[in-house]
């Protein structure tokens, strides 16, 4: 069963006193003490974001690992990966991790591991990466559109609610026909894919809305329905 959950904000790096989010993918190996691989390549393998993934994880039912490309653990990084039950991709800069895991192969691996059945999940950057398409502040000065794996059909907007200039960016990208429809999330929300559907779409936060954004004469959002994942 193919997998990826789709964050368009939270998690450990953002909500670190929220786990509803993380907690909700740990849960999806079905495995009662997964082995979850943090892929911090889009902040070039920042040590803080490192350690708030060691931070949270180590106190969970969980093995926690994590895959530098800059200090890679083995040769056979493809080995490393397929012997986890999840991957999870950190935010940051989408264009210099798609470039850098072209570079070493890791795109090819990612897709035998989603291939396989383990877990693909991230933040924003590690949200983006899956999709044909993202809005991507990659550039610097602007958000502009960027072409992806294409794991998943369409684009995707991470922070939709959480940044000032990510939902008209969309739509300007949307009426200008720059960029595929696809769908929009707030942060504190993930999107789970199961083989390429919408299974559920989950919320850390109560509020949190996920959206499905298309042009047609005009811009249009479908608000999609969301599950929140309750207090802790």
């Amino acid at each position: 069963m193919r997998q990826i959950i789709a964050l368009g904000g939270g998690g450990f790096s953002m909500e670190p006193e929220n786990p509803l989010l993380d907690l909700y993918i740990l849960n999806q190996s079905r495995k009662p003490n997964p082995k979850i691989c943090y892929v911090p390549t889009a902040t070039g393998d920042s040590d803080i974001c490192i350690k708030w993934f060691y931070d949270f994880f180590e106190k969970q039912k969980s093995q926690p690992s994590h895959l530098s490309l800059f200090k890679p653990p083995t040769r056979d990084l493809e080995g490393f990966v397929l012997e986890k039950d999840i991957i999870y991709v950190g935010g940051g800069n989408t264009k210099n991790l798609l470039a850098l895991w072209k570079e070493w192969g890791l795109d090819k691996i990612m897709k035998k591991a989603w291939e396989q059945g383990i877990v693909l999940a991230g933040i924003s950057a590690g949200s983006i990466c899956w999709f044909e398409e993202g809005v991507t502040d990659s550039y610097g000065d602007k958000l502009e559109p960027l072409k992806c794996l294409g794991f998943l059909k369409g684009s995707n907007c991470p922070h939709y609610d959480g940044e000032t200039d990510r939902r008209p960016s969309y739509h300007e990208l949307l009426a200008s026909n720059k960029i595929k429809p696809g769908l929009a999330a707030d942060d504190g929300v993930a999107i789970h894919y199961i083989e390429e559907e919408i299974s559920k779409i989950v919320t850390s936060r109560p509020n949190a809305k996920a959206y499905k954004v298309h042009y047609d004469k005009a811009v249009e959002e479908i608000e999609l329905d969301t599950e929140y994942l309750g207090f802790f």
